[in-house]
């Protein structure tokens, strides 16, 4: 295999142990609830910790990565993956669980800071396809994972499942080791550091500080650091500071659009990573099963990872923001149908491949647009759209999740079951500005049989109703895309910008 295609797939294989990772807590999440007495809230900070610490590494390598390598970075994230994996598998608390998914999470951040810059630079002129193709390494994860552990059943330790994303870990390894980085884009047109953050901007610097706050607050929360967590506004006054910095230093509000789709990822992270994260544990009870509730996942990343590799013709028919704008339309539907399929498996599934069509560019081709529109910002607008995304559906849409699940359920037991409720409520928890008693797993289990069933019912369709709510946000998403279509039918239609000419073009 020549060096730039064994380093290419070295890339895709690095995305592969990040997947393998996430599938593996995912469907691992209601195991490990058991296993260590975890609240529905402890279950989404566990999903917001191998998520939002990504930002935090993509962003610093992003940084620094031109200066110190891509190489030396690879390392950093191999030898996270590898540490972070032995700490979840000894992992005897909550505490343990946590700190190691956060080391996982920050790898995974410092392999999209590698990966993104380098498949760009590898084919600038077909960068959106690429970019598809490098991300069809993160379904191809989900679906070698999640195959894997229904195959091994209930029988083999959740240890030994955990320990499975070590192998795409050693094997990506392998391939890149001894292997040339290329230089990247920016770096070899002569664009300065300076100019790269004057793209990115003060703007983009305030939108990402912000959510570092809410990061960093959600972990000493999650830690029982402290037990209130801290106010947005003043996570906005707190992020200010270095925003005043950054504006100080190179006095660039940033390029709006970027800005635009800095906000976009947001909800667009969470209609992919935050269903993602959530459907296995919020379909079980629906399907009484644990494996055809995982199957759904299967499925969708089966969608996922076959259509990226033609990304490249639909986008010549489409433009990506076409794309974008088609597959928002789809996922609404999707993600609506799965809510109101009942316990049918064959409407589920029926629903879940509109979903699985409409995720399935999300994230690449918005990357591939920016790729294309910021080529001055280099590695640090490309890595900034993924930080964002995790650090998004980290900080709010897993533990949101988990604490609408908390909320919603408290409420349908008060309506439907009042005296079940009083059986299991938990303590008076808030989150989000929720005030809610969740489920006393401990209290649970001593409920009857029939009890117990009442519940697991009033759970199933408790857990549809949330994914009802989250239908809203590709509805924003398309909204977003259509004016940003208009806007540049306004301007004579969508073309990347060649780095030469976006020297000396000011315009957005």
């Amino acid at each position: 295999m020549r060096g730039q295609n064994r380093l290419f797939v070295g890339c895709i294989f690095s995305l592969v142990a990040t997947s393998f990772g996430f599938i593996s807590r995912g469907f691992l999440l209601n195991t490990l609830g058991v296993e260590f007495d975890l609240t529905e809230q402890q279950k989404g900070a566990l999903n917001g910790a191998g998520l939002f610490p990504f930002a935090l590494s993509i962003i610093i390598f992003s940084l620094i990565v031109d200066r110190v390598g891509y190489g030396k970075c690879m390392i950093f994230a191999w030898l996270g993956h590898a540490i972070s994996g032995v700490m979840m598998i000894t992992a005897k608390d909550f505490n343990t669980l946590y700190l190691g998914t956060l080391l996982f999470a920050l790898a995974n951040g410092t392999v999209e800071a590698v990966v993104n810059p380098v498949t760009a630079s590898l084919y600038p002129k077909a960068k959106t396809h690429y970019l598809n193709i490098l991300h069809a390494g993160w379904p191809g994860g989900l679906v070698l994972g999640g195959l894997l552990f229904i195959l091994l059943g209930n029988e083999v330790s959740w240890q030994i499942k955990m320990a499975l994303y070590l192998v795409p870990t050693a094997i990506y390894g392998v391939l890149m080791l001894g292997q040339k980085f290329p230089v990247s884009e920016r770096v070899s047109a002569g664009v300065s550091y300076r100019d790269m953050l004057k793209e990115f901007g003060y703007a983009g610097a305030f939108i990402v500080s912000f959510f570092i706050v809410l990061a960093f607050d959600s972990v000493f929360k999650s830690l029982e650091i402290y037990s209130t967590g801290i106010d947005p506004t003043i996570a906005a006054a707190i992020a200010l500071i270095p925003t005043a910095l950054f504006a100080v230093l190179f006095q660039s509000f940033g390029r709006p659009l970027f800005v635009c789709l800095l906000l976009v990822m947001v909800l667009l992270a969470t209609t992919e990573l935050g269903v993602d994260g959530w459907v296995t544990a919020l379909m079980e009870p629906v399907f009484k099963s644990d494996h055809a509730a995982k199957y759904v996942l299967i499925y969708t990343s089966v969608i996922m990872f076959i259509l990226r590799f033609f990304a490249g013709p639909i986008v010549h028919r489409l433009s990506p923001l076409g794309l974008l704008a088609t597959s928002a339309a789809l996922a609404t539907i999707g993600i609506y149908a799965i809510s109101q399929a009942g316990a049918s498996v064959l409407l589920v599934f029926l629903a879940a491949t509109l979903y699985g069509i409409g995720k399935s560019f999300f994230w690449p081709t918005t990357l591939g647009v920016v790729s294309e529109q910021f080529p001055r910002g280099g590695a640090m607008t490309l890595n900034a759209i993924g930080g964002i995304g995790m650090i998004s559906v980290g900080v709010l849409g897993g533990p949101f999740l988990g604490a609408l699940q908390d909320r919603s359920l408290d409420q349908r037991l008060l309506t439907e079951a009042p005296a079940l409720h009083e059986q299991v409520a938990g303590q008076t928890e808030t989150a989000y500005f929720m005030t809610y008693r969740s489920v006393d797993r401990t209290k649970e289990t001593t409920l009857t049989e029939a009890a117990q069933t009442q519940l697991q019912d009033l759970r199933a369709k408790n857990n549809q109703s949330t994914l009802a709510e989250v239908a809203v946000l590709p509805i924003l998403m398309f909204a977003c895309y259509v004016l940003m279509i208009l806007w540049f039918r306004g301007r004579g239609g969508y073309r990347p910008v060649v780095l030469d000419q976006a020297s000396t073009d000011p315009s957005l």
